[in-house]
């Protein structure tokens, strides 16, 4: 994982097996999109180096108040969607978190299905699961004001402040960096049971970000907006689950408007021309504001509009 060349014969004795096995896995990898250079005579090199993600040493990082309400902390190392994984999965008791981290994704998901994806280990693709005891009043808004804790997160690891669009994408220089898929489903004696799905595009390569989104500007991750050095993932998952904690245990009560003012400050499509497919709606129009319940307000030729939920698209000049 160091991005230093590695014979056959050397990997073989370190991982207590085959040659033969050792191919088989270095095919996998190129499967999961990983580019390995396999030169013979002289072994195998990662085109970059990999910071693994690893249970023991997130459980072990994590403030004590947190980890004790993590009752599950899945790493592995390929799965179809980290968020269908949740969703499948039994819900955690109220009050406490279960994650599910995966180093590949094969078919992980955004907004309206649409498919997000990275090589092996070069994101970040984080669900957690959270049951609410009764269905929160702000429930529509809780992508956004999750966007504003991974925000504070990525600030704080990087010294680079990210820009929301709403209602679920950070942004760095008019790029896409990451999104936001919350699912949720009600529970038996009301019970409302919430799987967050957090995206983070971390060292993906100048190739993959090419395709990876439909953005008109493309995408970007860490590593080119912190010119080389990004933040390590292990770390970067211990402050979200921490993060994440806090925000969940408050918010049936708090709601968004504790988030509210930063995600105005922060809010990228603030005095844009855009256009919000709304259901079987197409709305044009200025983004105006966004309101104290998290609906985006949205200036049309016919007046305002409050919209609670839609695809957004900047208008191109």
């Amino acid at each position: 994982m160091d991005g230093k060349r590695h014979s056959g014969e050397a990997l073989a004795k370190q991982l207590g097996i085959t040659r033969s096995a050792v191919w088989k896995h270095v095919s996998r990898l190129n499967q999961w999109g990983l580019k390995i250079d396999a030169r013979r005579g002289s072994g195998y090199r990662l085109s970059r180096p990999i910071d693994p993600l690893n249970q023991k040493m997130i459980l072990a990082e994590l403030n004590r108040s947190v980890a004790q309400k993590v009752v599950s902390l899945e790493v592995l190392p390929e799965l179809d969607s980290t968020n269908h994984h949740l969703l499948a999965s039994p819900p955690p008791p109220s009050g406490s978190l279960s994650v599910c981290l995966a180093e590949f994704q094969r078919v992980g998901r955004g907004r309206r299905g649409r498919l997000w994806s990275a090589p092996f280990g070069s994101g970040l693709c984080l669900s957690a699961g959270w049951c609410f005891d009764e269905m929160p009043r702000d429930l529509a808004a809780l992508p956004l004001a999750i966007g504003v804790i991974i925000r504070g997160v990525i600030h704080s690891m990087s010294g680079r402040w990210l820009s929301l669009k709403w209602p679920n994408d950070l942004v760095w220089d008019d790029r896409k960096l990451g999104g936001i898929l919350v699912e949720a489903s009600a529970e038996c004696r009301g019970r409302c049971y919430v799987v967050i799905g957090i995206g983070v595009n971390v060292s993906l390569g100048s190739d993959w970000l090419k395709v990876v989104s439909d953005w008109p500007g493309g995408a970007t991750d860490l590593c080119q907006m912190t010119e080389g050095n990004p933040p390590l993932r292990n770390a970067l998952v211990c402050r979200m689950l921490e993060e994440l904690v806090t925000l969940l245990s408050s918010y049936s009560s708090g709601g968004f408007k504790d988030y509210y003012a930063e995600f105005v400050s922060a809010n990228y499509l603030q005095g844009r021309e855009v256009a919000v497919l709304d259901g079987q709606h197409n709305f044009v129009g200025c983004v105006d504001a966004i309101d104290l319940d998290g609906a985006l307000i949205l200036q049309t030729e016919t007046g305002s509009r409050r919209i609670i939920s839609g695809d957004v698209s900047l208008r191109l000049a």
